[in-house]
This record gives structure tokens, C-alpha cells and sequence, in this order.
């Protein structure tokens, strides 16, 4: 179990040195996916298993959507769009898959090995998650609030004004009835 533990978190590193070192804003997402998602299969291995579904659901989930709305609201054009095409050649997907073929075959031997381990423990209700989140932290969970806040709209105000359509040329004037042609 351990060594799940440990290879999971070889895989969040990797993904995380990826996601800083990537150009393109999608391909950083996708690995930043990858690297919570390889964080949520080390908090199962290591008897986190509300944690886990917490890191998938919300983070993996959820503020990812986000971070891609933000991205996609960004919208630099056609020529961006073109470059994009280009770089998304089956060649590139070949670190993410590896990465996440990893993943799911750790988080299936750690879901198959999670019984016999560990003794039963205490499960912490999403109640008592709720009421730590909005009792003791809930300056972290407001601060947290309006930096994605903040960030969205930092986005909006940098986002390329929006470009008018072009008005279409208008058509010809047809010939006088009088003229030849």
C-alpha cells in the first residue's frame, strides 16, 4: 500500500513540473487534473477516503470546470484555435495517458487493498467536515472565495474586447435594363 502511496506521488509531481512548465493553458489543466487527481489516490492509499472523494469532486470537479470556463471565456480566436489544432497531434497526449493509465491502474489496486490493511476506523461524516469548514476555517474558506472570485475577474477584464462582426459587402447593383453588357 505504501508503495501505491509513493508511486501516486511520483505521479503528482511529475504532473505538477508539467502543468508549470506547459505553454499552452489547456494542456496545463489537463495535467494539473491529473496531478489532483493523483493527490485524491494518495489520500485513499493512505486512509482518507472522504478526503480523496473531496480532492476528486471538488477540486478535480468542480474548480476545474472553472479554470476551463475561464480559459474558454478568454477566447484569443481563430488563429489561436489553428495554432491549437495543430499542437493537439497524437504525439502530445502521449505523457498525459502514460500518466493516466498509471493513476487508475494505482487507484484499482488501492480500492482492491484498502480492506485488508487498515483497521476500521472512524469515518468523519460530511456533517462534521461542513461544520469544521464553517467554524474554525471559515476565514480560509471566505479568502479562498474571493480568490476565485478576484480571478475571474481578472480574466473577464483580460479577455480581448469582443471583435464586431464584419458587415457583409453589400451585392452589386444589377445592370440597367437599358445598358449592355
Amino acid at each position: 500500500m505504501t508503495t501505491i502511496a509513493y508511486l501516486a506521488c511520483i505521479v503528482a509531481v511529475v504532473c505538477a513540473l508539467m502543468t508549470i512548465t506547459r505553454r499552452n493553458a489547456i494542456h496545463a489543466l489537463v495535467f494539473l487534473i491529473l496531478m489532483l487527481l493523483a493527490l485524491a489516490v494518495a489520500f485513499f492509499v493512505l486512509g482518507a477516503p472522504f478526503v480523496s472523494v473531496l480532492q476528486v469532486a471538488i477540486y478535480a470537479g468542480a474548480i476545474m470546470v472553472l479554470f476551463v470556463f475561464v480559459v474558454m471565456m478568454l477566447n484569443l480566436g481563430p488563429l489561436t484555435e489553428r495554432q491549437e489544432q495543430r499542437w493537439l497531434g497524437g504525439a502530445v497526449w502521449a505523457i498525459p495517458a502514460v500518466l493516466a493509465i498509471t493513476l487508475l491502474l494505482l487507484g484499482y489496486y488501492a480500492v482492491r487493498a484498502v480492506g485488508e490493511l487498515f483497521p476500521p476506523v472512524e469515518m468523519v461524516s460530511p456533517q462534521r467536515v461542513g461544520m469544521s469548514l464553517f467554524r474554525e476555517y471559515v476565514l480560509a474558506v471566505e479568502i479562498a472565495s474571493l480568490l476565485l472570485v478576484a480571478g475571474l475577474v481578472g480574466a473577464f477584464h483580460l479577455a480581448p474586447p469582443a471583435r464586431p462582426a464584419e458587415p457583409p459587402e453589400p451585392p452589386a447593383p444589377p445592370p440597367a435594363s437599358g445598358e449592355e453588357t
